[in-house]
């Protein structure tokens, strides 16, 4: 189990209040969530940079430095509480590939079992690109592979085409690895992603709590609608400050924005139906 953070602005932006020094910031949940931590952040360059640290985040120095300097247009950053894979750098999140940066908040039911049935789903040079042994790149290396059939991977991907990918991801595992009639949150898996390439960032919640935001800073009882274009977008697994302008992601829910900041929101089976 772990938490996610994940951020879009339309203008370069600090990140260290949400990271370091918001009341439930990323540096308090790691006191729970002590198994490493990374930071990816998108600016000129062509390729995110990115960071990582295998101790817990509230310990580590270099946890707080990287935090004060990223002010970026957008960012991901995870803490990780190891449930499938030993504590590595290979096994640490954001996993990348070219502008594509991913994190994953929960674990692969009996993923041992299942495990040769998931990478059997990842297209074959995919695959092959694959150096640790969790669950999450197994998960990221599918959502790139239902990505990449209707989009190369190189190129701009809508908001729709990134949460129907990662919608397809959720159903194919949890069909491959959940007890048909289970319905207990403790006996699924669990897979809030998030994803994105800088420009695009979705979102997804099953079975772990998931919240958004449209400002760090300004109270908004209501939540924006879909359609409405935001001058930024916060999400997390646990509020970071206060009550008022944070909202609830739905079980089943896909949250995300575009390339112009346009929020969209989706229910898991209008973007992969059970037939599907």
């Amino acid at each position: 189990m772990c938490r996610l953070f994940g951020f879009r602005s339309n203008v370069p932006t600090p990140v260290h209040r949400s990271l370091v020094t918001q009341k439930n910031s990323l540096l308090q949940q790691s006191r729970e969530h002590k198994d490493g931590w990374g930071i990816a952040s998108y600016g000129e360059a062509p390729l995110p940079q990115v960071a990582h640290g295998l101790g817990a985040a509230h310990t580590d120095p270099d946890f707080e430095r990287v935090s004060s300097l990223v002010a970026s247009r957008t960012v991901v950053a995870h803490v990780r509480l190891a449930s499938v894979g030993s504590v590595e750098l290979r096994n640490a999140h954001p996993f990348l590939h070219g502008r594509w940066s991913f994190v994953h908040n929960g674990t692969v039911k009996r993923f041992g079992q299942h495990r040769d049935a998931i990478e059997a789903l990842i297209r074959p040079d995919l695959r092959a690109l694959m150096r640790g042994a969790t669950d999450s790149e197994r998960c990221f290396y599918l959502f790139l592979t239902h990505l990449a059939r209707v989009r190369p991977l190189h190129a701009a991907a809508s908001a729709d085409e990134v949460a129907r990918a990662l919608a397809q991801t959720m159903r194919q595992v949890s069909g491959l690895t959940d007890i048909p009639g289970e319905t207990r949150p403790a006996e699924c898996t669990s897979m809030n992603f998030l994803a994105t390439d800088g420009d695009v960032m979705v979102a997804t919640r099953r079975h772990r709590s998931l919240f958004f935001s449209e400002s760090s800073r300004r109270a908004a009882h209501e939540p924006p609608r879909p359609g409405t274009q935001l001058a930024q977008l916060l999400i997390a697994s646990e509020r970071l400050c206060g009550e008022d302008h944070w909202h609830e992601v739905p079980e089943d829910g896909v949250i995300g924005v575009s390339s112009e900041l346009v929020l969209h929101r989706w229910m898991l089976p209008e973007l992969a139906p059970l037939s599907a």
